[in-house]
């Protein structure tokens, strides 16, 4: 009979990790490199948005969870992973793997989940803008965060809590990391229920966020090919971020599901290693350059605080010179132009041509009752008009017929 010891190894052995000789500590110096700039990043990400009242909005409040997500799974990877290099033993608890795995995979569900809740706000804020912000509250964004995280912490602690009842009849993992289905194939019983209720988890967390996120951008597409390029130009400014962490997150989930379907004791340790590591590296760094460089919003205030704290120094002033300054003919004062013959013709081409973007009142007519449609459009043509009227008291009929066809057109 086997002892208990057999049955429940105290320790587990990575196997996949070789001895690379003095190389180890250049491999031990970049991925402490890459560990510190995953925690600055995200750091400063958390610090923006919660630092910036401008900032507390549904959409921003997802990136800073994205952040503290990144921050908890490369806390549960990378300092084991660095003592792992430059140790000659690869050696590691039975009570710490299955922590790490625990770690680690409600890091992952996390991330699709809150990916999954951040399309929805997109596709609210762009396919029912009107409803946003009743339906985008602060008590809504506040269940979903907290759905985004409780669901996969439950989800996985029961995958776990069948995994840690199994006895195990070896201790060998071909991995760098603990990963639950290497220590679920040493079992020396069946693992059958361990196999479906794996497979649920991956379809619940994984599979129906990536279609549902799927199904949102389909919708988007179809609003944003019936708007104007300038609609376009911004749903796209919004979404792109959101577009690259999601494609990016989902290849490295997809390269670490490959290790499932294949023996990875088979493979070329070199490929099982990128694949390993794909989903633990490149997303938590990604999240924060993606939205820091692309968000004009977040990179504006972080330059504005690199500024006020003196980091970028201010060029110094130099009066411009009397060869390089030009005169104009046009003054802009309380909101009305002046030209050099007092006709305000200027003024009034400005006045008719803000009208020209109330074509866009179309699109949320039919939203509106009558009087609420009669009294928006009123406010917005009225008050541009009535506004320091009395300076076109002596100008020509036909710019006074030209102001009269706005309010007869809209």
């Amino acid at each position: 009979m086997k002892s208990n010891n057999s049955l429940n190894p105290v320790y587990f052995q990575f196997t996949l990790f070789a001895d690379f000789g003095p190389l180890r500590y250049l491999f031990f110096s970049l991925c402490l490199l890459l560990y510190m700039t995953i925690v600055s990043a995200n750091i400063v990400i958390i610090l923006t948005v919660c630092l910036e009242k401008s900032l507390h909005q549904p959409m921003y409040i997802f990136i800073c969870s994205l952040s503290f997500n990144s921050l908890y799974g490369s806390a549960g990877f990378f300092p084991r992973f660095l003592m792992d290099i430059l140790s000659h033993t690869h050696l590691i608890s039975r009570p710490l793997c299955f922590i790490q795995i625990y770690v680690i995979y409600t890091y992952a569900s996390c991330e699709q989940t809150i990916l999954s809740i951040m399309a929805y706000d997109r596709f609210v804020a762009i396919c029912q803008p009107l409803h946003y912000h009743s339906k985008m509250t602060f008590k809504m964004v506040t269940h979903l965060v907290i759905f985004a995280v409780l669901y996969p912490a439950f989800a996985v602690g029961f995958m776990l809590y069948l995994t840690v009842r199994l006895p195990l009849c070896g201790n060998e993992l071909h991995r760098i990391f603990c990963s639950n289905w290497p220590v679920v194939q040493l079992s020396c019983v069946d693992i059958t229920l361990n196999n479906i209720v794996g497979q649920s988890l991956v379809i619940t967390i994984i599979f129906i966020p990536l279609f549902f996120v799927l199904y949102t951008y389909l919708r988007i597409l179809l609003v944003c090919r019936r708007s104007s390029s300038e609609f376009r130009g911004k749903a796209l400014q919004t979404c792109l971020p959101h577009i690259v962490t999601f494609m990016t997150y989902s290849f490295s989930v997809f390269c670490e599901l490959s290790l499932t379907r294949f023996e990875a004791d088979k493979m070329n340790p070199i490929v099982t290693v990128v694949l390993s590591l794909e989903y633990l590296m490149i997303p938590p760094i990604n999240n924060p350059l993606v939205y820091g460089l692309s968000l004009p919003q977040i990179k504006g205030v972080i330059f504005r605080f690199l500024k006020t704290h003196k980091v970028f120094p201010k060029a110094p002033y130099s009066a411009p010179s009397s060869s390089s300054s030009t005169s104009s003919l046009l003054a802009r004062n309380l909101g009305v132009i002046f030209d050099s013959t007092h006709s305000l013709e200027p003024h009034i081409r400005h006045v008719i041509k803000t009208f020209f973007h109330l074509r866009n009142f179309t699109k949320i007519r039919p939203s509106l009752t009558p009087p609420a449609a009669e009294r928006l459009i009123h406010t917005f043509i009225s008050s541009r008009l009535d506004y320091c009227n009395s300076l076109l008291l002596c100008i020509s009929s036909t710019n006074i017929n030209r102001l009269q066809l706005c309010i007869t057109q809209y």
